[in-house]
């Protein structure tokens, strides 16, 4: 057999296969009660107008839908979202944004960008693992995002709303203090708004972008780059993300994007550019009222059942709550009893950290479970921790 391992490039060596993607293989076995993939709730997608418009574009522009298009993306789409970033304090136009497979392609592109090997890029601690995954491939260094700054920091990345995987919002000063420090050691700013459109509960903070363009005046002097998803409101297999950010980081991307896939799918853009204009606010009400639905379900589960020295946050947004256990247990170790005991799954917390993990944690998903199999699924996790706690206290008596 070929030795396929030693014609690998030494770039294969950082890239590792994700942990996420692995537990959503659960989600085929029917009796597993499952908090593990962040997955938007197919109930909510617009499935049957989305059907009516493919059929419409098709009847209407079916040569041009089917055809190759530009690597910047649609116009029409891309306007759309040029004018919804201004009305959230962005002015900006079409020649600022381009279309991506997804966020997770703009992640792609933007370490292919920016990072060079043994570059340092800031993440806060957890993080969104889809994003250390990206960057891995450029063979960067990772420090945490409110620690010092080290020689050759060249970016900072976060998701700075109802955050993947903790569910956190980073407060208005905060955000400031970050733009502070990212202009005094000259970083390139990455906002992840995967999930910014999903607020249900408090009060909007502004962009890192706007408060970035408010600073700087213009979105072309800015250091801050915007990925945004249709991923988590409309369908995730659209596969339709975008980066907004001054013009010349929009030429480069567009030119990477052309290595990459030439660009994404041209009825899949037409069909979102529709379905977006024809009542796109309205949607987001109709998920907001079923996640909040869902999040408060999660918190009275966990309330109720959770054993003393679990802690656990409270968003007011997103799709995740993120869980402390007491100091000994470990995440990874607590999966495998909660599957072969009890049948329920969840994200162990170790994966999340860039450095420093603490194996202590754990991600939950409100985002798919029915709010009774909410509090099923965390009664039975309570009763894994339980035992454990049980097991430790006992070893440690008898020691």
């Amino acid at each position: 057999m070929t030795a396929w391992t030693a014609r690998f490039s030494e770039r294969m060596a950082h890239v590792r296969a994700s942990e996420i993607r692995e537990l959503l293989k659960l989600l085929d076995q029917p009796d597993i009660l499952s908090f593990a993939g962040g997955i938007p709730d197919p109930a909510l997608f617009p499935t049957e107008r989305i059907s009516e418009l493919y059929g419409e574009v098709l009847a209407q522009s079916g040569p041009q839908a089917l055809q190759y298009s530009i690597s910047e993306g649609l116009p029409a789409l891309r306007r759309w979202i040029a004018e919804r970033m201004t009305l959230g304090g962005v002015p900006c136009d079409e020649g600022n944004i381009v279309i991506t497979a997804g966020s997770q392609q703009a992640l792609d592109l933007i370490g292919k960008l920016f990072l060079s090997r043994g570059d340092t890029v800031l993440a806060e601690r957890p993080t969104y693992m889809g994003a250390l995954g990206a960057f891995n491939a450029y063979e960067p260094t990772y420090a945490d995002l409110d620690g010092e700054v080290p020689a050759g920091a060249r970016l900072a990345y976060l998701v700075p709303d109802f955050a993947n995987p903790s569910g956190r919002t980073m407060p208005r000063r905060e955000r400031e203090a970050l733009l502070d420090r990212a202009a005094a050691h000259d970083l390139v700013v990455v906002e992840d708004g995967a999930y910014r459109e999903l607020r249900f509960a408090g009060t909007d903070e502004p962009s890192l972008i706007a408060l970035d363009v408010a600073r700087s005046g213009s979105i072309e002097n800015a250091r801050t780059l915007f990925c945004g998803t249709f991923s988590k409101t409309l369908s995730p297999a659209l596969r339709l993300g975008w980066v907004c950010a001054p013009r010349a980081v929009i030429d480069k991307l567009v030119l990477l994007k052309q290595g990459c896939d030439l660009h994404v799918s041209t009825i899949n853009q037409m069909v979102a550019a529709r379905v977006v204009a024809e009542g796109y606010d309205a949607h987001l009400e109709r998920l907001r009222a079923h996640y909040r639905e869902r999040a408060s379900a999660m918190q009275t589960a966990l309330a109720r059942h959770m054993p003393m020295g679990v802690t656990w946050s409270k968003p007011q947004g997103g799709m995740f709550v993120w869980l402390q256990l007491p100091e000994g247990l470990d995440g990874a170790q607590l999966l495998e009893a909660a599957l072969a005991e009890e049948r329920v799954a969840f994200v162990p917390g170790a994966p999340f950290f860039a450095v420093d993990p603490q194996p202590n944690t754990l991600r939950l998903s409100y985002s798919l479970p029915s709010p009774a199999e909410i509090d099923e699924g965390v009664r039975r996790l309570s009763r894994v921790i339980e035992a454990r706690l049980a097991s430790r206290y006992s070893a440690a008596a008898a020691g």
